[in-house]
């Protein structure tokens, strides 16, 4: 047979071995664990019910650290605050009274005078006593005469001691120990009572303390929004991920901290993610991700983090390199 009917032969030979060879290497290259981008949202709420007077941000929108994300009407918590300021002052007031070492002048000047009316009172009350009580001896006052006189007696005399106890009260100096602690105590105690106002008001608008997008919107402006109910959720940029699941042959193979390589549609090109998360059991492949090239039953949940610099859209499917 001569080179020439030997050639067509030859190149028949030729491409069903290159065939061959890239069938088998078609067969034998291993399959992407197949994913898609995922993120942890972070819900911001006001734990005090308001109307809601503003919301500068928008769903989609970008917001950076210290951003105001919305505001609640501020004049019920500017009205406790208010409050809160003049009990502190009330009870200032109070503490420096008995801090202040002096003699109640006025309340002397009363009490002496009650002193001496008492005086005179018992005075005409004694007079009157040793009278029934002479008559009594006598025969000529009753027993009721001398004991009601014996009373205004007594009587008068407790006026007296009356009188003299509240001199020597007014003469006293107001700082008593225990009462400036109490009073003490009662300044703390409005402060602390100020200090969680304006707390609150900073509370009922707050600032964003990451950044990211905003993923949702809940209320509008002039809204009635219950306590606790998230007004925003944001999704910061460092809390993007890419979810994958990976056959449970291969899971042996990964582990935290490790760096993958995946590609997705826009990406330009292959991106890096690091392993922070591999579910400890397995899961049926989700049909999410199922397709002709994922077709392993049982799968392992693996999670990685995104860097931060360009942050990739939520549901973006991704295919990550074995």
């Amino acid at each position: 047979m001569s080179l020439r009917q030997r050639l067509p032969i030859l190149v028949l030979l030729a491409v069903l071995v290159g065939a061959a060879i890239w069938y088998f290497t078609r067969q034998t290259a291993p399959d992407p664990w197949l994913g898609y981008v995922e993120g942890e949202a972070l819900y911001v709420a006001a734990p005090v019910s308001g109307t809601l007077a503003s919301r500068p941000v928008e769903r989609g929108g970008r917001v950076s650290v210290g951003a105001t994300l919305f505001a609640l009407d501020p004049r019920t918590a500017d009205a406790s605050a208010a409050q809160a300021a003049a009990q502190v002052a009330g009870a200032e007031a109070s503490l420096s009274d008995l801090g202040a070492a002096r003699e109640r002048r006025p309340e002397i000047d009363v009490a002496r005078a009650a002193e001496a009316s008492a005086r005179a009172q018992l005075v005409k009350a004694e007079a009157d006593y040793r009278r029934f009580a002479d008559l009594a001896a006598k025969g000529f006052a009753s027993r009721t005469q001398l004991d009601a006189a014996r009373a205004a007696r007594d009587s008068a005399a407790a006026s007296v001691a009356q009188a003299q106890a509240q001199q020597r009260s007014g003469a006293l100096t107001v700082g008593r120990e225990s009462q400036q602690a109490a009073a003490a105590a009662q300044v703390q105690g409005a402060k602390a009572a100020l200090a969680a106002e304006a707390r609150r008001r900073q509370e009922i608008a707050p600032i964003s303390a990451v950044s990211g997008q905003v993923e949702q919107t809940y209320f509008n402006p002039g809204e009635w929004v219950p306590a606790n109910q998230p007004v925003v959720s944001i999704i910061p940029d460092d809390k993007r991920k890419i979810r994958f699941f990976v056959p449970q042959d291969r899971v042996a193979g990964l582990r935290m901290g490790q760096a993958v390589r995946f590609s997705c549609d826009g990406c330009g090109g292959e991106r890096t993610a690091t392993v922070r998360y591999i579910a400890p059991r397995a899961e049926y492949t989700p049909p999410v991700i199922y397709s002709e090239h994922a077709r392993a039953k049982l799968v392992f949940m693996v999670e990685a983090i995104l860097p931060v610099d360009k942050p990739l859209p939520l549901g973006l499917p991704v295919a990550v390199m074995p």
